[in-house]
Formats: structure tokens, sequence, C-alpha cells
């Protein structure tokens, strides 16, 4: 699978980790500082599914739980690619240094990690039964799941889309990054349910190379300064819809924080209601570049938005496609989802709907099989550390993407001080509100 561009580095070094903080644009678009006074996402658990997190790094020193390895190697808290390391310090990095002033941090500073490991060395597979840590993530109490990652094989009715549906039904927010090729939403950000979220870039236009479509909201994923300790300098800025995605997780994170008693669709709500296009002008949601617009943690947090229905805006996947040991959703307004109808009576009529699922399911396989070479072709959704999706069903890549750059001339220790010990389309249900910057 191509990469999405050729490794860029950067032009001017920076050596310094304070450096790095101010070249967090998102935290000052966000107006982090004044977000923070009413959540940091406290007692919330985002479960990362990705290459590992490392938990000895000082950015991230006591926010990243045990975890689980799903690849074979046992160790969750390994990450010889950094691409998760990368999103888990979006999400809950709290810096080092007098006051946490230099490194990265996370805009949910104070919610915890959950490092479920789905690929091992940078160019590996990632296992295909991801699905399996999505499962594992719900059922140790992850209110809130990031998935960075394409993977074309996950289409609906497959097995890791019935995980997903298996996290849905059991009150979890599911986001993920629309992919890197310019192409059209990937799985499994094209889920039903899952909140899909497509990039902007510092004044806060839509990045080309974000895919489109069911594009849930947007959010900053061009020159993100991120952690990553496969680099010597100990930082990276990237591009891609991981670390789009990765933000929105943690605007999710403020909200489960300051808003449990609201189901995940009524946290999803809060979401799409307080996004706005800003100064993206002539645009009627839902746009197929922005969606319902860039997501805003500050209103969402403090907006008067009425809860709205338990199950929320986006359609979800149908009870029928989960696993048997999940729970039913209630609500499912799918619309594309039939209901499966018993009757014994009359064999020509089950010979026919056996036929017709059997139709079915050949021409989702198709589907998936065009759609993946169709993106091979137009260079891949796959991106490496930082830079977003790994290419569908082989991985992450062997080196990075376009927007991958190095911080160079930093101190030894990888750059650190020592440690101190979507759905179906629908109709636009929103009126936006007043664009306005930052929060």
């Amino acid at each position: 699978m191509a990469l999405t561009g050729a490794l860029l580095l950067t032009s001017a070094p920076i050596a310094t980790a304070d450096q790095v903080r101010d070249a967090q644009w998102p935290l000052t678009v966000y107006g982090a500082e004044k977000v923070w006074k009413t959540s940091q996402g406290a007692g919330v658990t985002v479960a990362v599914v990705d290459s590992g997190v490392d938990a000895s790094l000082p950015d991230l020193t006591g926010q990243v739980l045990p975890g689980k390895d799903f690849t074979g190697q046992g160790n969750p808290h390994q990450d010889d690619n950094g691409h998760g390391t990368g999103m888990a310090s979006l999400i809950a990095g709290h810096g080092h240094g007098a006051n946490g002033s230099a490194g990265v941090k996370g805009l949910a500073p104070k919610a915890k990690i959950l490092p479920v490991r789905v690929s091992a060395r940078r160019g590996d597979k990632y296992t295909t039964d991801w699905g399996a840590g999505v499962r594992y993530a719900v059922d140790q109490g992850a209110s809130v799941i990031n998935l960075s990652f394409g993977d074309e094989s996950s289409y609906p009715g497959s097995k890791n889309a019935k995980a997903i549906a298996y996290a849905q039904q059991h009150d979890v927010v599911v986001v993920a990054g629309t992919g890197n090729d310019g192409g059209t939403v990937s799985y499994p950000a094209a889920l039903p349910g899952v909140v899909a979220v497509s990039a902007v870039d510092q004044g806060l236009n839509f990045w080309d190379l974000s895919n489109t479509g069911n594009v849930t909201v947007a959010a900053p994923g061009v020159q993100t300064p991120q952690a990553d300790p496969t680099v010597a300098s100990g930082y990276v800025k990237a591009d891609g819809t991981s670390g789009s995605a990765a933000y929105v997780s943690a605007i999710v994170a403020l909200l489960r924080s300051k808003y449990p008693d609201l189901t995940a669709g009524q946290i999803i709500n809060r979401l799409v209601k307080s996004a706005s296009f800003l100064n993206n002008k002539g645009k009627t949601a839902p746009d197929k570049e922005l969606g319902y617009g860039i997501a805003r943690p500050g209103s969402a947090l403090t907006m008067n938005i009425p809860k709205g229905s338990k199950e929320g805006p986006l359609a979800k996947a149908s009870p029928s496609t989960s696993t048997e040991s999940g729970n039913a959703s209630a609500g499912n307004d799918n619309p594309s989802q039939a209901k499966e109808k018993k009757d014994s009576s009359s064999g020509g009529v089950l010979l026919i709907a056996g036929i017709a699922a059997a139709v079915v399911v050949i021409g989702a396989i198709v589907f998936a099989v065009v759609r993946s070479r169709r993106n091979r072709g137009g260079g891949g959704p796959g991106s490496g550390p930082g830079g977003g999706m790994p290419p569908h069903g082989t991985g992450y890549p062997p080196q990075p993407p376009r927007g991958y750059q190095q911080y160079p001339n930093t101190p030894p220790n990888q750059g650190y001080p020592t440690p101190p010990g979507q759905s179906p389309q629908h109709p636009n249900p929103y009126a936006q509100q007043p664009p306005h910057q930052g929060q």
C-alpha cells in the first residue's frame, strides 16, 4: 500500500520541549485554558486501540492504565511505532516541567488512557481481529474508544463491525478518523454510529487529503505536535485524521466527565449541535468535508443544548449485526437494516430470503475489494506514526507520511527529561450556531 506522501523534515530546528508546547496550535484555537476550568476529563477512560502507549514518558506518567496487548508480544506499554503514544498524548498528555509547561499537553489532561495494542513493529500487519480489543475496552469500562486507523475489511456485518456495535450497545462513544487519501470515508469511520472525523489546518480550513462523505465533525489534524518515543527528539509534527480523531476523543472525554448522566448518543448530540463551520462560508450541514462543522469543546461543554433522544443523532448498527453477548441497542434508526422475520410455514419465502442474503453478502465483499483497490490506486489512506490511517488490512507503513516531521536537535533521552519516578446519510437535524472563533 502506497504512502500518502513523502517524508518531510522541519526546516527550522525546534530544540526544546517548551517550543513543542508553543507549537500546539489546537490548544490555542480551542482556548484550552478556559475549557479546563469547566472540565479536564477526570473520571473518564479513553481506550486507544493502536500500536501501544509508552507509559514511561513524562508527558504521560500516571495517565496510562495497564491495558492489554493483542499482538502476542504481551506488553501494551511497548510502542515500537509511536503512533499510539502520539494519540494518547493528544488526548491526555499533561506535559512536564514546571507546572507542566513543557512537552505535549492533551485536551483532556485528567482522562485516563487504556492502551489496547493491536499493532507491533512498524511495517507489521495489525491484528485482523482488532475488534477483540474493542470488546476488551468496553468490558474494562472505557466510555470512549479512539480508532485512528483504517481497515476496509471492517464493513457492516464483519466481525470487527459487530465489535463496534457491541461498544455502542454498551453506551460507548466510538471515534475514528475518516482517512487520508482524499477518497471516501474509510471503515471503521464509515460504520453506523461511529463519530467520523475529518481534519482542518491552522486556518480552520479543510485539509485536502481528508476523506469525505458521511463526516460527523472536523477537528485539528495538520502539523499537530505529539509525543513519539521512536524518534531521537521525542516529538513529531504530523498531518492526518488520526490526530483530529484523537482531539475529538478528548472532547468527548471532557463531555463525559461533565455530563456523566448523558448517554453516548446524547454526548454525540452535544458534540454535533455545538459544532460550527466558523470561517468556512457557504456550507450547509451535513457537509461532505466538515460534517456538521468543526468540533468546539468550550461550546459543547457550556451551550444550552437539550438532551435529545438517548440514541442520539447518528444511526447505529442494527442489533442483528451485533454479538450474541451484547444487549440490543434501543431505538435503532438505521433504515437500511431490515428486521429478520421468521416464517416456518413458507419454505419458498425462506429460500428466496436465503438467496437474497447471499447476494447481499457477495455484494458487500465485492464492494470492499473494489474500494480497497481504488484506495491503493489513489495512494492509499495509509500513514505512519502520527499521520493517521494505516493501510487497510496491512497495518502501519514502514515510513512516515507527508507532513510527518521530527523535532531535531533535542537533548538526549528522546527529548525528555528523566521521569520523576459514520453512518448512512441523513437530513440535517440541526441549525448551525453563529460562527465564531475558538470555543
